[in-house]
């Protein structure tokens, strides 16, 4: 969501903004909405401005004995048009507050400008991808070779792009959320949360999912939405709050399975664990100082790429262009590990800069130590990280020639001390 004041001071840099986005000019379409309700909404405290004088002027006719009923009568009248401009006023906000409401974030000045991912800019990388003496298998091969990966009998249960893991994978699978959690919370001050995973449509239409992307989202026969990310649930904790400036900033983490429907993402990954409807991911949201969140999204992406560097994982970190960005995000780094079954790059983590987008739809404020008045804080989210990828990444890179898989040393505590997974199969 936008400051409307900002929009009828700054209507070019705004569709400046959004022409980077690749859209068309929005201004002139919101001013318009924005003039019919204010010149509405002025109407009526003019009415009620007059029906106050109006209603002076009957105390002192009564006063003087005199005749007070065609006064009586236009105040009758004066708060019959009043509530009709008021409820008109209400529908034409509603109008202005639905059309700013499916329009993204502008992108802050450093992203690069492009239509689609060939112009993401790579910011850097870690580590080298792993040589194997052998053809390396991807994840859905090593996983059903060692009997662990069912994708038949969870299509049996629930249909396409499911799994049922088992035993070790199951195991490994927990291992590496833990491994995620403790770090988050015991090194890098984020404070576990527990959170709801069905949500009403406020917290979705908070966190900029709602209502342009109700498609990509499952909906319970009562309403309520489960969650694509715990970012709904953890950014919403300061919805309709206002925090005191010393508070910031509050740094959550969350382990909770996800669900999507892949809408749009017909005949994508259709093969293994990339892209399914369920999955589980640990999840960082910051809420922010204005001045600072452009620091804190540097700490973040730090904070999940510290994750990768202890699992031994080589990755890259790319700044998104200003095509590629989610719909509330001003500035995102996606980090991609190494996948020697697919020889590529694969997004693990999403570290996004949401500035005060979010937090003008959820209404969530800070009160300054210094000052008056309440400012909107920034809001901040990333993966840290998706634990099926995570899993994916770990099955292909410590892969071994009989058909094993290592497990890496950061995992062993979580694993009971277990060296190896599957073997001579």
């Amino acid at each position: 969501m936008f400051d409307l004041k900002w929009i009828r001071d700054n209507p070019a840099a705004f569709d400046k903004g959004l022409a980077r986005r690749g859209l068309a000019a929005q201004s002139p379409e919101i001013l318009a909405l924005d003039k019919a309700w204010r010149e509405t909404q002025t109407e009526a405290e003019r009415i009620q401005a007059e029906r106050n004088r109006l209603s002076k002027e009957i105390g002192s006719a009564k006063a003087k004995g005199q005749d007070a009923g065609a006064i009586l009568r236009e105040v009758a009248a004066s708060k019959d048009r009043q509530s009709v401009l008021e409820s008109e006023a209400a529908t034409r906000y509603r109008a202005v507050e639905a059309a700013l409401a499916g329009i993204p974030n502008i992108p802050a000045d450093d992203v690069p400008d492009g239509s689609d991912a060939a112009a993401n800019r790579e910011v850097r990388r870690h580590g080298a991808p792993a040589n194997f003496a052998f053809k390396p298998k991807d994840h859905a091969e090593i996983g059903e070779r060692i009997g662990l990966m069912d994708f038949a009998r969870a299509s049996k249960i629930s249909g396409a792009r499911f799994v049922v893991l088992r035993g070790q994978l199951a195991r490994l699978e927990r291992a590496l959320a833990q491994f995620m959690i403790d770090t988050h919370t015991r090194e890098f001050g984020y404070t576990e949360v527990s959170p709801p995973i069905l949500v009403r449509d406020e917290a979705v239409y908070g966190t900029g999912s709602l209502p342009k992307f109700a498609e990509d989202l499952f909906r319970t026969t009562t309403g309520l939405w489960l969650i694509p990310t715990a970012e709904v649930s953890l950014t919403n904790l300061v919805a309709d709050e206002i925090l005191e400036e010393k508070q910031l900033p509050l740094r959550f983490t969350a382990w909770t399975p996800c669900f999507r429907s892949e809408a749009g993402a017909a005949g994508k990954d259709t093969r293994g664990m990339i892209r399914q409807h369920q999955f589980y991911k640990v999840e960082l949201v910051s809420i922010a100082h204005p001045d600072r969140s452009a620091e804190e999204h540097e700490r973040m992406t730090n904070c999940a790429e510290e994750i990768l560097k202890r699992l031994g994982l080589a990755y890259r970190v790319m700044l998104l262009c200003t095509g590629d960005m989610g719909f509330a995000s001003r500035k995102t780094y996606d980090i991609e590990v190494w996948l020697p079954g697919q020889s590529a790059y694969r997004e693990i983590s999403s570290c996004s800069n949401c500035g005060d987008f979010q937090a003008r739809r959820m209404k969530a404020r800070f009160r300054p130590a210094e000052g008056k008045g309440t400012r909107f804080v920034h809001t901040l989210n990333g993966s840290g990280l998706a634990v099926g990828r995570t899993l994916i990444a770990v099955l292909e890179n410590y892969q071994q020639s009989d058909g094993a898989v290592a497990v890496p040393d950061a995992l062993k505590p979580y694993m009971g001390g277990l060296e190896v997974i599957g073997g001579d199969v």
